[in-house]
């Protein structure tokens, strides 16, 4: 049996693994039509959202809102179609899966079901060849022996003991055919009577079967009383199995097969169960398989009977098979309900048709993984087709928002138009008459004035310079916000902007007490290249801010300069003060933990606040060729309360309501200034402390240029500054920070510096220039070096005191190259390099002189001032007051060299473009023409080129 049942399970694994192959394909199959369904769902969404009619890709320019409602109903349509399939494809996959469940089932019932007939009938041919072996035993230790050596108890003993290699059979017996002519001896032999299998009185499936109240057996041609039983069948000892119908008939067909042969199914004797009894024939010699019927009859001696019980039939199979009892197997008349299978068993009678029919225990559950596969495949059709939906009334709304907004760009940019014309109109309007006022002040300062007057018209000129700068500002706020600020990129100097930035208020400072002084680092290159007016826009933005924000003071500061011909030392005074220095980020992020005096003594906000939040410091930066400056306007001011620093860089927005009562001011230089460091690649931020000062710092992106551009001169390149060059100086002062100030001004004009740290080490330097040997002999002690002192501000008393203390002279701050060369030049005698120095500020007088030039405006006013400016260089001038006249005056042959033509006149103006028939093809008589306009527009300057 344990073949057996191997044999089954390797034959169950093969079929498994064979259903488990056919699932998955299935569950694959359904996978590639989910995949399908929703490739069908979107591309619906895409053919109806895309599907667009022809004219609208032949004009997406013009887009029409009734193309976007158009594409939308189409889409929908689309979509729902696309849900529609998506469903279909949902219960096509319910109906495929369950049909697949379903056919599965009814295999699994047959392989069940056929495995079991299988057994059955391996099991039934073991058991008919035990049946045989016992054949053979009884026909040789009974038959075969003059006395048998088998009785009762043996052979019950035996067949017992053997029992487990007849699983199926219930019980077996052995029935001694015995002629009528041979009773009487056979009832003397065995002592007992040959008895019917049942009375009229006694039922065979009675449990009170009792075999000793049976009849004897009728007269009959022969019998077939059992003589050897199994004791699970002892009660049918000495029974006549030729009296029963199903004996009679199985023995009958037995002889005439030669088979074992089976009964059809009736009521066991002693048993209410169903079975089946087997006869089968021993003889008494071996028959050839053809036998006659004859031959059988007469060489039979006995009968081997087998009783098989139905349901200990079944119920054994099943518990053999204990992981598998989902069916049941009954007979062919045994009522039942559900799937059924019929399965045909050979039990070697060839007279009989046995089958074997099977049914589920239960009935077939719900088909939960079609169920679950294919309302899961629902819901994500319907998901994805909401999500679609959503996304399409998403679409439409952002179209029609997309519509809205392009018509808002429209306006806004026709209102851009507006407002950029408006601006340059009135920037053009109110520039018209400022110059002519300022113009005209101009003329009038040059004329001869008493003080009081000069005062009046320098006073009104201030007045409409600041309404320029306003006017400046706002359009270049203007510009900002449109996004039309550009810079330029040309070459300049750097420390010539700063120094001219800062002699803008060096009136202020001095009145003010306050120290001022700007410091450029020696790496820092001597040409850049970038926008210069930019660039001195943000420097006069931040110092002038810490201008209005320094309080007054007088106290005074003291500073010696020895040179080796000339000094004396003064004690030095603290004051507030205003320091513009400019480095390579490269160099400050090296030397931002170096702590360092302030100029003036006082506490000033830490610009490395400013610094930590710079990217830069973050960024490396080598390798790249861009020159990286580090900008620091730092003051000892009021600061800028807590409250208002969070909104210093807002358009219109000043630290209190009272900054622009106290100082004047729109609010919107930091702003811009901010704007235009974006431009230049760098960052600007600032720390103030409330009380104590702020700290401005901005950084830049700009280029080297050549050192010997025409258009950037430096001020010791001048011959007369060449004078310079081999002096050396002494410094002395208390602090550093001003010891590195000076020298750096010394050095631009070429003189060597020496730095004395304290008092002490100074006098000890110049009592060594003093005693310094010459041929052997020393000098003599009153040769002593002229003494410069550099001082804040003076009064004519203290400048009358420091001179009798032996002083040559005193310089004034803010330092600056022609300042301290001046003084030089007065101290060593060189006054007429002074002299030439000055007259270097009017280099046009030489060049206009004798020059013919027309100067066209439709305004007297400006036409007036210009012609007034330009004789004041020398030239000659004629004016026009149309476009027309200037036509008419510049018809060849003329005499004019130049002409200065107002863009904007009435009937013809500067911007229209003339003939060359008006010329008569003479090429030569083209003069230069310069545009006058007061527009500040980048586009007028460009249309003017």
């Amino acid at each position: 049996m344990s073949d057996l049942e191997t044999t089954s399970h390797k034959r169950e694994s093969v079929k498994t693994k064979q259903e488990h192959h056919k699932v998955l394909s299935k569950i694959l199959f359904n996978i590639h039509c989910l995949v399908v369904g929703l490739v069908m769902l979107f591309i619906g969404f895409a053919v109806g959202k895309f599907s667009k009619p022809p004219d609208q890709f032949q004009h997406q320019k013009h887009y029409k809102p009734q193309n976007s409602k158009y594409s939308g109903k189409w889409s929908k349509k689309f979509l729902f179609l696309g849900i529609f399939l998506g469903l279909l494809v949902a219960m096509w996959i319910f109906v495929s899966m369950n049909a697949d469940i379903t056919e599965r089932r009814k295999d699994t019932l047959v392989n069940m079901c056929d495995e079991r007939a299988r057994m059955l009938q391996d099991q039934f041919n073991v058991s008919m060849n035990h049946v045989h072996a016992l054949a053979i035993l009884v026909l040789t230790f009974h038959h075969g022996k003059q006395h048998s050596v088998i009785d009762q108890k043996i052979f019950a003993e035996y067949t017992a003991r053997t029992a487990f290699e007849r699983p199926l059979m219930s019980g077996v017996a052995y029935a001694l055919r015995v002629l009528h002519t041979e009773r009487g001896r056979f009832k003397q032999q065995h002592a007992w009577k040959i008895k019917k299998m049942e009375t009229e009185f006694q039922s065979l499936v009675k449990d009170d079967y009792n075999s000793e109240k049976l009849d004897p057996s009728p007269v009959q041609d022969e019998y077939a009383p059992v003589i050897f039983s199994q004791e699970t069948v002892s009660h049918i000892v000495s029974i006549d199995m030729m009296s029963g119908k199903e004996g009679h008939e199985n023995i009958l067909r037995a002889w005439a097969t030669g088979k074992g042969i089976l009964t059809s199914p009736c009521n066991i004797l002693k048993s209410n169960h169903l079975g089946v009894v087997l006869t089968f024939a021993v003889y008494n010699t071996n028959l050839p398989l053809n036998a006659t019927p004859k031959e059988r009859i007469e060489t039979t001696v006995g009968y081997l009977g087998a009783s098989f019980d139905v349901p200990s039939l079944v119920e054994k199979l099943l518990q053999q098979f204990a992981s598998k009892q989902t069916i049941m197997m009954y007979g062919p008349d045994t009522a039942a309900s559900g799937e059924m299978h019929i399965s045909y068993i050979d039990f070697v009678d060839p007279t009989r048709k046995h089958e074997m029919h099977c049914r589920f225990k239960h009935k077939p559950p719900l088909p939960w993984s079609a169920i679950t596969m294919s309302v899961g495949v629902a819901v994500i059709v319907l998901l994805v087709g909401h999500i679609f939906h959503a996304a399409l009334n998403h679409i439409g709304e952002v179209e029609d928002d997309y519509c809205q907004m392009r018509e808002l760009k429209v306006q806004a940019e026709s209102a851009d138009v507006a407002k950029s014309q408006f601006l340059a109109t009135v920037s053009h309007e109110i520039r018209t008459p400022m110059n002519g006022v300022l113009g005209m002040l101009q003329i009038l300062m040059d004329t001869d004035l008493d003080a009081t007057q000069q005062d009046f018209a320098m006073t009104a000129q201030s007045s409409g310079k600041a309404l320029i700068a306003l006017i400046n500002e706002v359009l270049d706020q203007a510009k900002i916000e449109s996004g039309r600020l550009e810079l330029e990129a040309v070459p300049f100097d750097l420390r010539d902007v700063l120094d001219n930035v800062l002699s803008l208020f060096s009136d202020k400072s001095q009145a003010k007490g306050i120290e001022m002084a700007v410091y450029v680092s020696e790496q820092v290159p001597g040409i850049l290249i970038g926008d210069p007016g930019r660039f001195r826009q943000i420097i006069t933005k931040l110092v002038g801010n810490s201008v209005k924000a320094n309080c007054s003071s007088n106290f005074l500061i003291i500073q010696a300069i020895f040179s080796t011909s000339f000094p004396a030392i003064l004690p030095v005074q603290e004051v507030g003060h205003i320091f513009v220095s400019v480095d390579l980020v490269e160099e400050v992020e090296s030397e931002k933990d170096v702590l360092c005096e302030t100029l003036s003594g006082f506490k000033v906000a830490d610009k490395q606040k400013v610094w930590e939040n710079f990217t830069m410091f973050k960024s490396s930066t080598e390798g790249n060729d861009a020159i990286n400056l580090m900008v620091t306007v730092e003051d000892t001011g009021v600061g800028i309360p807590q409250d208002a620093q969070n909104r210093i860089f807002t358009p219109f927005m000043q630290a209190d309501s009272s900054t622009s009562r106290t100082y004047g001011g729109t609010g919107i230089g930091l702003s811009i200034s901010k704007c235009l460091v974006d431009l230049m690649g760098g960052e600007i931020g600032f720390v103030s402390k409330p009380g104590t000062g702020s700290t401005f710092s901005f950084t830049a992106v700009l280029k080297e240029g050549c050192r010997n551009s025409g258009d950037t001169k430096r001020h010791h390149s001048d011959p007369a500054l060449s004078d310079f060059q081999g002096m050396r100086v002494l410094v002395a002062d208390g602090r550093c920070i001003r010891d590195r100030i000076i020298k750096y001004h010394l050095r631009r004009l070429g003189i060597h510096v020496d730095v004395a740290s304290n008092q002490d080490s100074a006098l000890g330097a110049v009592l060594d220039v003093c005693n310094t040997r010459q041929n052997g002999a020393a000098m003599p002690l009153g040769s002593l070096p002229n003494m410069f002192l550099v001082a804040t501000s003076q009064s004519p008393t203290e400048v009358h005191e420091l001179k009798s203390a032996g002083y040559v002279d005193s310089i004034l701050k803010l330092l600056h190259p022609g300042i301290v060369a001046a003084c030089l030049w007065k101290a060593l005698g060189m006054e007429h390099k002074r002299q030439q120095f000055k007259g270097k500020s009017m280099p046009l007088q030489s060049l206009l002189s004798g020059k013919n030039i027309l100067v066209v405006d439709d305004n007297a006013i400006n036409c007036k001032v210009a012609a007034a400016v330009l004789e004041k260089y020398g030239a000659t001038v004629t004016s026009a007051d149309s476009g027309k006249e200037a036509i008419k005056m510049l018809q060849p042959p003329h005499n004019f060299d130049a002409c200065f033509m107002d863009v904007q006149m009435p009937e013809m103006d500067g911007s229209g473009d003339s003939s060359l028939e008006l010329y008569g093809n003479v090429v030569h008589w083209h003069i230069p023409i310069l545009a006058i306009t007061a527009d500040v527009i980048q586009a007028t300057h460009e249309e003017c080129l």
